[in-house]
């Protein structure tokens, strides 16, 4: 099995779709051949399986999951399902390096443009993280609402930032602006992961209802108490 069929194989696991029709039969008397044999039947059902989820799923480059551990890779978030992640105790540690400074000092301290969404206007406040070696931070946070409502962003070359431990079902995919997106429907736990790899769990929280996305090469959570229609309009409303 190659790498794509794998890949593909094991983001089904994160979709509901419905059964495929049997279309073998018509399929034989168009081309008025014999009923294959079991190999050949096997072969082509592995192709259309393949072709189906093709279609169905987003590039598998931008999203990987392992059906077996329950991981679903997206837009640098990690999403793990767990029969019932515990919520993290205790005050959560700030984000390495995290500092609070002025919209136009956080747009020149990361290497990516800093978008503010219309629906909610200017930040009450602003956050970036984690400073690389040349002093470039790694995430920006925009906070509303007191903190409650929060727009973090970090460039999508990099590897994971976040982990969330979530309750199946808990994460279903959809779209924004055309491109796919993850809804994270209720609260869970999120860590940050270092640019070793690492989970954090001293920077464990409880994080609220959270919608994931990447738009030209910068990935986005936006989180707070917003249903998925909310969400999906901020998001769609990024300037």
């Amino acid at each position: 099995m190659g790498d794509l069929e794998r890949e593909l194989r094991d983001l089904s696991a994160w979709l509901e779709t419905p059964e495929p029709p049997d279309v073998t039969a018509r399929v034989r008397v168009r081309l008025g051949t014999p009923a294959p044999r079991r190999r050949r039947w096997r072969s082509l059902a592995a192709a259309a399986f393949v072709a189906l989820l093709v279609a169905l799923l987003p590039p598998t480059r931008a999203a990987i999951a392992d059906a077996v551990t329950g991981l679903l890779r997206f837009a640098g978030v990690s999403i793990a399902t767990s029969p019932a992640p515990v919520p993290p105790g205790g005050t959560a540690s700030p984000l390495p390096g995290q500092r609070t400074v002025a919209l136009a000092e956080a747009q020149r301290a990361v290497r990516f443009p800093i978008r503010l969404p219309a629906k909610l206007g200017p930040p009450e406040q602003v956050l970036v993280a984690d400073p690389d070696a040349t002093g470039r931070y790694r995430v920006a946070t925009l906070l509303y609402d007191g903190g409650a409502l929060r727009v973090d962003a970090f460039d999508g070359h990099l590897d994971l930032a976040f982990h969330k431990e979530i309750t199946p079902p808990g994460a279903n995919w959809v779209q924004v602006n055309g491109d796919f997106a993850v809804w994270v429907d209720g609260p869970h736990a999120l860590s940050y992961v270092d640019r070793a790899g690492e989970i954090r769990r001293e920077t464990a929280r409880l994080a609220a209802s959270t919608l994931i996305w990447q738009d030209n090469d910068v990935s986005y959570r936006l989180e707070g108490a917003l249903t998925k229609a909310e969400a999906i309009e901020i998001a769609r409303s990024l300037g």
